[in-house]
């Protein structure tokens, strides 16, 4: 067998390649006097596109200059005896590690179970808990929403009960908050996040709404289901009124931030399945509520002239 540079590579009078099987392919992909202008050309506009990248992702707005006083995070909570306690923990101490002035609220949803008494007994040693009850109509999205009535902070992460969520990855969300952004939101499909005991018909399911989701608005966010994200207080008065009664609102959230003009940005995040309790997703009960808020937010990127968009504070000089 002929070697790749045995091939003739020279063009004839059409300026057609004679030799197009994959051998000449290689003799002149290997041609470095021939491939050097494309190769020029191809690192340049590589490298302008990861420079792109870069700023979009570590270039913070400057108008939220001011840093951020206190962090609530939401919890909502439905029969979480096993494991509503260790989250609690957990997540106070790491963010008493960092000196990250903090409330934890957690919303007992109607729990069947021991949920509200280890809350109250938490609030004993741990004074930054708030346990809240919703009296009210009940749902994960509704549990959700008392939780953001019920805060005090000027920032808030939306965290789940059953310890899925690294609680490191709440330092970080502070963090970026402080930058400037309005939401950060985490995915754990990009490069750096990762899960854990991730079921795999629920995997193949979530990949095929977030593509759905991604081609819907044109936007690169990967993980736009998932609820573990993080918000400026004055991003949820924006998105309100809240529509959502149940894990829909997982979509609803930074569907609204994106298409109102709130500024975000995104990062690596880790997640492990639960080791106590159940799931309260339902996914067939799911489908067509989260398809019926997609559907609103397309309704409202297309149709509704801005009307709902992010308005700019005026900047005061002295």
């Amino acid at each position: 067998m002929k070697s790749p540079a045995e091939f003739p590579i020279a063009p004839d009078d059409r300026g057609n390649f004679k030799n197009r099987g994959r051998y000449a392919i290689l003799a002149v992909t290997s041609n470095a006097r021939f491939m050097a202008p494309f190769r020029n050309l191809l690192f340049a506009r590589t490298g302008r596109v990861a420079q792109r990248a870069r700023n979009r992702q570590e270039e913070a707005p400057e108008s939220n200059s001011e840093p951020l006083r206190l962090l609530s995070v939401v919890i909502p909570a439905h029969n979480e005896e096993g494991c509503i306690c260790s989250t609690v923990e957990h997540l106070h101490l790491e963010l008493r590690l960092h000196d990250i002035p903090h409330e934890i609220v957690v919303v007992d949803d109607a729990s069947t179970d021991s949920t509200w008494s280890k809350l109250l007994n938490l609030v004993g040693h741990i004074l930054e808990v708030k346990p809240v009850q919703n009296q009210g109509e009940h749902g994960f999205g509704r549990a959700v929403a008392k939780g953001l009535d019920s805060m005090s902070g000027d920032a808030v992460v939306v965290m789940m009960a059953d310890e899925s969520d690294d609680c490191r990855d709440v330092v970080r969300y502070w963090e970026l908050l402080n930058q400037g952004w309005d939401a950060v939101f985490g995915s754990r499909f990009m490069k750096g996040g990762g899960v854990i005991d991730y079921p795999w018909l629920k995997r193949r399911l979530n990949r095929m709404a977030n593509f759905f989701i991604r081609v819907m608005f044109r936007i690169k966010l990967d993980d736009t289901t998932n609820a573990f994200k993080a918000y400026r207080a004055s991003v949820i008065e924006g998105c309100r009124p809240l529509l959502s009664p149940h894990f829909n609102l997982t979509v609803e959230l930074p569907l609204k931030t994106i298409v109102r003009g709130y500024s975000w940005t995104v990062i690596p995040i880790t997640w492990r399945n639960r080791r106590s309790g159940i799931s309260k997703l339902a996914l067939k009960e799911m489908g067509s509520r989260y398809l019926f808020i997609c559907l609103y937010m397309w309704l409202e990127k297309y149709f509704s002239r801005g009307d709902y968009k992010k308005r700019e504070q005026p900047v005061s000089r002295n």
